[in-house]
């Protein structure tokens, strides 16, 4: 039998990290046994689905690489299976009918079509998992409790029930459900943060399908999106930091592609032009600057700032000149990055202006 396996998010926000954790696991899952994995969207609740939460949900698991085989499926594009179900059942004793919605007899006497005839998420999920053939149902241990009236439910149905798999959560300190005081959460904040979705899928794969709660270690999405970014080729990570590819080497020390983004707007935007504290520095950058190249390969650069600090120069001073900042990358990546035309338009900016440098 082929696997099959879906993930079905609610379009009610944003994708959570802790939804990325089901979603992986199931691409995982699949990808592991040469199975497919479905997209469907439980969007039964019409008063909270929101169509841009969807597209959002959907842009999210792109960029993390997260690919789906069929679907995006809409349960709010099929009631008639739901409404067909719910007869059956009604015909066979195991639902009946009170306040005008459909109950199930079962255990939990668990409403399956409400008074407006939509289905809720019990009805609508096992009618789904039978009907696309779903083989095994991997998701958070909050639907735990779940469990046992889908599978009386799908043999109601006269259905096989799916096997399962029920992974432990993304918590907060203590075990609590992470919430904004435990900082970015959603996939979207994370990725405005900088962090790059090779880290954010690394640590999801860290975690593999955890069998308990897991505290959400942020010290170590951290850690990988450093990897991440060391990882880059010099052409993603200009691409990403929409820089030109002469500044690679400059951005090599950012921790995440929003401190890249900055570091390559430093070199790019001249600092306000203001008086050095070490024109005898400068003048000798100058000299030294004129003298090379337009642009300073690397082996160059390092050369430059050797002999300026051989000399006794203010290498703080000139870096501040440079990008209007006392620290940063390394001062020869600076070079490298910056045309000789625009370091000594700096340069001559600082040893012209009338107020000192603040160091």
């Amino acid at each position: 039998m082929t696997t099959r396996v879906r993930f079905a998010p609610s379009p009610t926000g944003s994708l959570h990290l802790g939804s990325a954790l089901t979603a992986r696991a199931n691409r995982r899952f699949a990808d592991e046994r040469g199975g497919t994995l479905v997209l469907r969207i439980d969007d039964t609740d019409a008063a909270r689905a929101d169509p841009a939460a969807e597209a959002a949900i959907l842009s999210d698991l792109e960029w993390l690489g997260i690919r789906w085989d069929e679907g995006p499926l809409r349960q709010s594009e099929r009631g008639p299976l739901y409404r067909d179900a719910a007869a059956r059942l009604l015909a066979t004793g195991a639902a009946h009918e009170e306040a005008g919605a459909v109950r199930f007899r079962g255990e939990r006497r668990a409403t399956l079509l409400r008074p407006d005839g939509s289905a809720t998420f019990h009805l609508a999920s096992v009618v789904d998992d039978a009907e696309l053939r779903i083989t095994h149902v991997i998701r958070g241990r909050d639907h735990l409790p779940n469990t046992s009236l889908h599978q009386a439910l799908a043999r109601a149905l006269g259905a096989d029930p799916p096997e399962y798999i029920h992974h432990g959560l993304l918590v907060g300190p203590g075990g609590a459900k992470l919430s904004k005081r435990d900082g970015a959460v959603s996939i979207a904040e994370l990725r405005e943060q900088g962090i790059p979705a090779e880290a954010l899928v690394a640590y999801l794969d860290e975690l593999d399908l955890p069998r308990a709660d897991v505290q959400l270690d942020r010290a170590r999405i951290g850690r990988l999106a450093i990897d991440a970014i060391a990882a880059l080729s010099d052409a993603a990570l200009c691409a990403r930091a929409d820089a030109p590819s002469r500044l690679a080497p400059a951005l090599r020390g950012a921790r995440t592609l929003v401190e890249a983004r900055e570091l390559a707007r430093s070199l790019l935007e001249a600092p306000l032009p203001a008086a050095t504290s070490s024109p005898a520095t400068l003048d000798r950058f100058a000299a030294l600057r004129a003298a090379a190249g337009d642009e300073l390969d690397a082996d160059a650069a390092r050369a430059l700032v050797r002999e300026l600090k051989a000399a006794g120069g203010d290498l703080r001073a000139l870096r501040l000149v440079l990008t209007g900042a006392e620290r940063g990358p390394e001062l020869w990546a600076v070079l490298h990055a910056l045309p000789r035309d625009e370091a000594l338009r700096r340069a001559r900016a600082a040893l012209s202006a009338d107020t000192p440098v603040r160091r």
